[in-house]
């Protein structure tokens, strides 16, 4: 038998459906498992001993590439397609390409392409979105796993993570502190930079800590404008690390001081110590799953908003003290 899983998009997203990815294995033990995955998220799945294969997705808002992508799959020959996304563009996908068991929760309109569509309901109390994915599988009939989120890393890539960090200077001796300050999602989830500048010369100075910023090629300007109000300077690697570099890099660090994005999970699946910014999003839905973690987020009438940029005066994550981020970050550091 061979399997398809249609990945989510996002970073976030994917690890938090590892859980429902793993549940899978076990109700299929011989089965050929595959993942339709972005490039952008693909390398998550690079580790040691790993089983599953990768099929890269293009832009399937373009005819073109839609059809090109569905003709691949076909050739596969798959038997089953598992869509852990929403849209209806990606059941089109597994429509088109004649996967004969098409798997999927029934929304955006999409029910007419699945085999076994599952209605969603919402739950009548908040619930953390591990449960999302692995209440597919369970609505499916399937056995689920325990919702554990682990990412693993090779002893090469660590060796390579500490060689890379010598090379930039950074002192073994000294607590690792990394900043993620950005979030592709929009200016509203991120907690303001003079924030984040202010916390690092507080980690400098008490923790006697190394601070590291990282972030994507688009974030690159914001890490500056960071390490230009200190002076003590630390690093950017904004832009200038690979997924799994990143992932070495994080290995290596005493703790992540992040927004809510999917460097805070990839953080937590390595069970590197957390502390999180939360402004119009939910920590009980989209926090870290596992301990070592501390969210910070304030109870403001207009919370939880979902915007992408705040049309009022960002209270949410203004009201977030850099003096309160920092007993958290002590907190963790020990």
């Amino acid at each position: 038998m061979k399997i398809v899983v249609r990945t989510p998009n996002w970073i976030g997203d994917v690890i938090l459906a590892l859980p429902a990815i793993e549940s899978l294995k076990i109700n299929f033990p011989q089965a050929e498992i595959w993942l339709a995955a972005h490039e952008w998220v693909k390398d998550l799945f690079v580790s040691e001993g790993s089983s599953l294969k990768i099929i890269p997705l293009g832009d399937l808002n373009r005819l073109k590439t839609l059809r090109a992508t569905a003709e691949k799959l076909k050739e596969s020959g798959f038997d089953i397609g598992l869509l852990m996304t929403n849209s209806f563009a990606s059941a089109l996908l597994f429509y088109l390409a004649g996967i004969p068991e098409r798997w999927g929760y029934r929304r955006d309109g999409r029910s007419f392409l699945l085999s076994k569509g599952i209605l969603w309901k919402e739950p009548p109390e908040v619930s953390h979105h591990v449960h999302y994915y692995l209440g597919l599988l369970e609505s499916l009939g399937l056995q689920t796993a325990a919702p554990e989120i682990r990412l693993s890393l090779t002893a090469e890539e660590k060796d390579r993570a500490r060689q890379e960090l010598i090379a930039l200077g950074v002192d073994p001796k000294k607590p690792l502190v990394l900043l993620n300050p950005g979030a592709a999602y929009g200016p509203a989830k991120r907690w303001p930079a003079a924030g984040f500048a202010e916390l690092a010369a507080m980690l400098q100075g008490r923790k006697n800590a190394e601070i590291l910023i990282t972030g994507s090629p688009a974030e690159a300007a914001l890490a500056e404008s960071i390490t230009a109000a200190l002076p003590a300077k630390p690093k950017s690697l904004a832009g200038k690390t690979s997924l799994r570099g990143l992932l070495g890099i994080m290995s290596q660090s005493a703790l992540l001081v992040t927004n809510d994005t999917g460097p805070m999970h990839m953080a937590n699946a390595l069970r590197v110590p957390v502390v999180a910014m939360f402004g119009p999003t939910d920590p009980e839905i989209t926090g870290p799953f596992h301990q070592p973690s501390v969210v910070l987020k304030k109870a403001v009438p207009c919370w939880p908003c979902q915007y992408k940029s705040c049309p009022y005066d960002h209270r949410c994550m203004t009201k977030i003290s850099p003096e309160e981020a920092y007993q958290a970050c002590a907190a963790l550091l020990g």
